[in-house]
């Protein structure tokens, strides 16, 4: 850089002038890609199996900074690279065993809706109040990627890193979309009273209006989620259960631990069996149900006797309901299914997975992937097919509804269970494919989250961890390790009451929609009026 100089009578009234070189100049202009690479890992950083859940804040901060006063174009640009620095890492686990092609893969597409949102913040961050117009459109953003492509895939929510955080009360009033608009406020608030202060101490005028509605975005997020508070509470309603979560383990991580398919199911019955002991001796009180994780069974014991008798002894040793997670076919069709297994009569229900996991369980464009690798077409040989109806199992008098493990991240397949009568959600899951990655402790999050939405008990059976029980105010009260054989037995509250969130369902998401396409209307409005004004 160079300092132009100045006469004498000028250095009295004028700072000296620093002009940039041709290099300075340049990497000046790398400021703006590299903040908002490193506002994303930010933000990443807010999520488990970190309790850093406040770095949300001034991750769409430093993202309001960049993005403020500048064109879509380069709003997409930046926003794209923002969605690289929070979900290269937060997916990293999808990697795990398959090798970084699809993760990357994922990533890029993912990171696309990041852009477009973006583009949206930079194209309404000229309105008046834009911090609302703002986040209204990441919460648009959010709401494409939980619907396409392929049924979309919601991981990444804002508010499955505010599990721990003071919002979460907020999910109650109107699910993850509320929670989610409320901390992107807060933090483009933030970064707009900053602004506007030290706008204050440059020039001495700053238009009330102005910091009236910067304050009011900062500060109303969290009166709102202190006043939700009392929307969130443990209280039974309809008595109590004592339930009974078993983690059976599995024999090796990766992809192959199925490979053992009948080990796995030894090793859930023989914990049942354990526990059941336990019982008798009376060191462990007597549950009125248990709960299997996923792929507890990946034998069909409807087709296998020797399955089926495993399960039914596991069953009559404990002497209560047993919801067993079971790969079946029927009818021609391959179902990842729940089954409700009476100690007395054998399996009486069934729930099928309705939201079942692309190039998981089943592949999508299999004749083109196919032919560009037939690596997945290899791994997904055959596909599983969707179920079509909520699944709540009456267990000892209790209704239990079912949300298998992907389900999780699906708003409506969460409400679904609820408004069909469910008093307790169960999260069965199997996450041993992914080894000891964050992935379990994002998926937990999620369940803490949906207890507070729905204000209900929420269990967490996992093959091979983390399981958990958790209470409907969103508290851990117990869990197990990874990869160890344990069993959770706790008396949890049951309740048939329903919050804002689960009574006004996807509205609130609707109108936060509509909010953003309305300041991109205004946006759009104010641009044409002003290039009309310069051509007058």
């Amino acid at each position: 850089m160079t300092v132009t100089a100045t006469s004498a009578g000028e250095s009295d009234r004028l700072q000296p002038r620093v002009v940039p070189t041709a290099r300075g100049a340049r990497l000046l202009r790398l400021v703006p890609a590299v903040a908002a690479a490193l506002s994303g890992a930010l933000l990443y950083l807010s999520f488990p199996p970190r309790t850093l859940w406040w770095l949300a804040l001034p991750a769409f901060a430093v993202l309001g900074r960049v993005l403020r006063g500048r064109g879509w174009k380069a709003g997409l640009g930046l926003g794209y690279l923002f969605g690289l620095g929070f979900l290269l890492p937060l997916l990293v686990w999808t990697g795990v065993e398959v090798g970084p092609g699809p993760w990357l893969a994922l990533v890029a597409i993912e990171a696309l809706f990041v852009a477009l949102a973006g583009a949206g913040i930079a194209a309404v961050s000229k309105l008046p109040a834009w911090p609302v117009w703002a986040a209204g459109m990441w919460i648009a953003g959010e709401a494409a990627r939980a619907r396409v492509p392929f049924h979309g895939f919601p991981w990444g929510k804002i508010a499955f890193g505010q599990a721990d955080g003071v919002f979460l009360p907020l999910a109650a009033v109107g699910g993850t979309p509320v929670l989610g608009f409320a901390v992107v406020l807060c933090g483009f608030g933030l970064y707009e009273c900053v602004r506007l202060a030290v706008g204050a101490r440059r020039t001495r005028a700053v238009r009330r209006g102005a910091a009236a509605l910067a304050l009011c975005a900062a500060a109303v997020p969290v009166a709102g989620a202190v006043a939700a508070r009392p929307l969130v509470g443990d209280r039974a309603e309809d008595g109590s259960v004592t339930v009974a979560v078993v983690q059976g383990n599995v024999p090796r991580a990766g992809l192959d631990f199925n490979a053992q398919r009948r080990a796995v199911l030894d090793h859930h019955a023989r914990e049942t069996q354990r526990l059941a002991a336990e019982v008798r001796a009376g060191r462990v009180a007597r549950p009125d149900f248990v709960l299997w994780p996923e792929n507890s069974s990946d034998i069909d014991p409807f087709a296998n006797a020797d399955a089926r008798a495993v399960i039914d002894a596991a069953a009559k040793a404990i002497g209560v309901p047993i919801s067993v997670g079971a790969v079946v076919e029927r009818d021609g069709r391959l179902l990842n299914e729940q089954i409700l297994w009476d100690p007395a009569e054998g399996p009486v229900d069934t729930y099928d997975k309705r939201q079942i996991q692309p190039f998981g369980e089943y592949l999508p464009l299999r004749p083109l992937i196919g032919a560009i690798n037939d690596t997945w077409t290899s791994m997904v040989r055959q596909d599983f097919s969707r179920g079509t109806e909520p699944g709540v199992f009456t267990m000892a008098g209790a209704r239990v509804g079912l949300v298998t493990c992907y389900e999780a991240a699906f708003d409506w397949a969460v409400r679904s269970e609820v408004t069909d009568g469910a008093q307790l959600i169960s999260v069965p899951s199997n996450n041993a494919t992914f080894d000891r990655s964050e992935m379990t402790y994002q998926q937990l999050a999620m369940s803490r989250v949906r207890a507070v939405e729905h204000s209900r008990t929420v269990t967490v059976p996992v093959t091979s961890g983390v399981s958990a029980i958790i209470l409907p105010d969103g508290t851990i009260t117990r869990r197990t390790g990874m990869f160890v054989a344990d069993s959770l037995v706790q008396e949890v509250p049951l309740r048939s009451s329903r919050t804002p969130a689960t009574q006004l369902g996807v509205l609130p998401e609707t109108a936060l929609v509509l909010l953003a396409a309305g300041g991109l209307g205004l946006a759009v409005a104010a641009g044409m009026r002003g290039r009309r004004a310069g051509d007058a």
